[in-house]
């Protein structure tokens, strides 16, 4: 299975989690592992159809996510609880501002291009597409923005998510997110910090 944290750390030489290691054969991009093991466990066909044009639209959904929903939805992350924490000031509000309207923009086109009125994305079952779309937009929500609030097509589509693959596991799968905001009592070593703190700036400009 997926290895344990401090052997992750060696594996993704992208430092990157998650990475897996199955024997000698290691891979550090999300998409890439769900879609291996998917292949290897011979999963519910569901998750990666075999049907080519369904399969096909669940590739559309992950390019097209990549560029969009995972290149705004973290940046909250980053900008509610991790720089704050290590620059020790806050962001100018207008920084949160920016990332959720450009997060914003990609939830209108996320609800009008790829969920419609369908129950999952691409179509009546779940598959991986849904599943890497709600580990990212689980983020704002822990870090307190609540992107499902006024989209009720969205909120009901993250009820069939979390239904579909078992509360328990859903919540066990975001609990580390969900406590993000724990991350901010930690003392972070002031070395670190100085270290840290221009180069998150820079990210952020």
């Amino acid at each position: 299975g997926p290895s344990n944290s401090q052997g992750a750390g060696k594996v993704s030489l992208l430092k990157k989690v998650p990475a897996l290691k199955d024997g000698d054969f290691t891979l550090a991009e999300c998409t890439a592992i769900l879609l291996y093991l998917s292949r290897k466990y011979n999963t519910p066909d569901h998750w990666y159809p075999s049907d080519i044009q369904k399969r096909a639209q669940v590739d559309e959904y992950l390019s097209w996510h990549h560029a969009n929903i995972r290149a705004n939805a973290p940046k909250t992350m980053w900008i509610k609880v991790l720089i704050p924490l290590f620059t020790g000031q806050p962001l100018p509000s207008e920084k949160l501002q920016e990332v959720m309207e450009g997060l914003s923009t990609s939830l209108k086109q996320f609800e009008e291009r790829f969920l419609q009125d369908k129950a999952f994305i691409i179509g009546s079952e779940i598959s991986l597409a849904d599943l890497v779309a709600i580990v990212e937009l689980m983020q704002p929500v822990g870090v307190g923005c609540d992107i499902f609030e006024d989209r009720p097509r969205l909120m009901e589509w993250r009820r069939r998510v979390e239904d579909a693959v078992g509360k328990e596991l859903f919540f066990q799968a975001h609990e580390m997110i969900l406590n993000i905001r724990e991350l901010s009592n930690i003392q972070i070593d002031p070395q670190l910090k100085e270290h840290l703190a221009p180069m998150l700036m820079k990210m952020l400009k």
